[in-house]
């Protein structure tokens, strides 16, 4: 059983995200939250597997108390967002988010998408999500390729390169040639490597350091 917490400030928002996730057999909310501060404490007591987490709301906003979420627990965020909360997508990225949902999202790529995040993935594949990190970050100077890439085998930076542009594990081992077991494994190395929590960490370096380049507006 997949247990959630749902922080948004809005209620009938709020409301409509419990009574969908709470009509799934393997998912049940297990607390509900009207500001940061609430998601917080609920994510403390309750050690949910993910927590829906809204962007603006008072007291803490949602980039804040996601920070808090992820260095103190387990649980995985994902963030609701809408396409003119462009500029928090950096941010929520940086403080550990797991990846987005666009609040007008279907029913069924929300529960998607919070299975998806339980199992320990990241959600990166809708081409909404790279577009997001593509816009916020073409606004930033990337800095000179961070030390710690040096750790990296060539290999590893290939497979790094192909996580920034958003393919699966099966997409990059066509890319590469090589078996997705090895994919895995390389991703695998290139987290442990950089200490870096999940595959949307893994974006943010890239695109940082500069080994990755976002592209042009379609």
């Amino acid at each position: 059983m997949l247990n959630v917490v749902v922080a948004d400030d809005q209620a009938l928002v709020r409301d409509g995200l419990c009574m969908i996730l709470s009509s799934q057999p393997d998912m049940t909310v297990v607390a509900e939250a009207a500001d940061g501060v609430q998601a917080v404490a609920a994510a403390r007591a309750h050690h949910p597997d993910v927590v829906l987490m809204d962007v603006r709301m008072p007291n803490l906003d949602g980039i804040g108390a996601t920070r808090e979420i992820c260095a103190a627990t387990a649980a995985r965020v994902l963030v609701l967002t809408t396409f003119d909360l462009d500029e928090y997508v950096y941010d929520a990225l940086r403080a550990g988010a797991s990846g987005f949902l666009l609040k007008d999202m279907h029913r069924t790529e929300l529960v998607a998408a919070v299975r998806t995040v339980a199992a320990g993935e990241s959600l990166l594949a809708p081409t909404v999500t790279r577009r997001l990190i593509a816009d916020v970050l073409r606004h930033r100077t990337p800095a000179p390729p961070a030390p710690m890439l040096s750790a990296l085998t060539p290999r590893e930076v290939d497979t790094l390169r192909q996580v920034a542009r958003g393919l699966s594990n099966a997409e990059i081992a066509a890319e590469l040639f090589v078996s997705e077991h090895t994919v895995k494994t390389h991703v695998s190395s290139v987290l442990a490597k950089l200490g870096l929590r999940d595959r949307v960490q893994a974006v943010v370096v890239a695109y940082e350091s500069g080994l990755v380049r976002p592209a042009g507006p379609n």
